[in-house]
């Protein structure tokens, strides 16, 4: 499905993001993946194969995304396909959530999509096209109890989403967005003991709420990424 293809995903080193890397290399994917975990990293990009390039980088810095799209060029040639998955989240309402967390969070959730979008824009346009696949949540759609800037980020994200999609489609650039619900991640397991649950008694109270009476996989999530990011460009 991706054979010949080039992916830079972001926040590869665990969860959704490592999921992600893993389905795509199995559907042929050359794959720069980036993170904060040297050590995580390195354990995927083995994982993942030969065509694999690992470099950790902080999406907050100043010219990180910049930088991860020249090397990732610099490796492979091109740029098919960004995932733009790199996320974090803050447990707190807006009467408790800091300026710290909101500068950082905002930083993370809402300008690493900016500048790693528009650094690959810049590189598919000049290529003639390519594929971007923003990683949201349902709380973009919805709200959702002390998440308050998760929610907001991640609702920024999906609007991010509709505006390049209109500004860029005649540009060849495909961009969606995935919002998964629940799904059996570090994050969710940090949700889960902020809650005072042991895991198994939070994934089992979280299922309960779910039409399938189960939360969701990182591989399922991957599945649709892989699809949105194969489906071949208009021509």
């Amino acid at each position: 499905m991706l054979s010949g293809k080039t992916m830079l995903i972001t926040g590869a080193t665990s969860g959704i993001g490592a999921a992600i890397a893993a389905a795509a290399a199995a559907a042929g994917a050359k794959l720069f993946l980036t993170g904060r975990s040297e050590a995580r990293g390195e354990a995927v990009r083995e994982a993942c194969g030969p065509d694999t390039v690992f470099m950790a980088a902080d999406l907050a810095a100043p010219g990180a995304s910049d930088r991860l799209v020249g090397a990732a060029v610099a490796a492979f040639g091109r740029l098919d396909a960004v995932v733009n998955n790199a996320g974090m989240i803050y447990r707190g309402t807006v009467a408790t959530t800091t300026d710290e967390e909101w500068e950082r969070i905002v930083a993370v959730n809402v300008t690493g999509v900016f500048t790693m979008s528009r650094a690959a824009v810049r590189q598919m346009k000049r290529q003639g096209g390519g594929v971007i696949v923003n990683i949201g949540s349902d709380w973009a759609l919805v709200g959702g109890r002390n998440a308050f800037a998760y929610c907001a980020t991640k609702g920024a994200v999906a609007q991010m989403t509709r505006a390049i999609a209109v500004d860029h489609a005649a540009d060849n650039i495909r961009i969606n967005c995935v919002c998964p619900g629940d799904i059996d991640t570090p994050m969710l397991a940090g949700g889960i003991a902020a809650r005072g649950m042991s895991q198994a008694e939070g994934l089992a109270f979280l299922g309960r709420h779910i039409p399938m009476g189960r939360v969701g996989r990182p591989e399922e999530i991957a599945k649709a990424v892989v699809f949105l990011a194969s489906t071949p460009l208009p021509t």
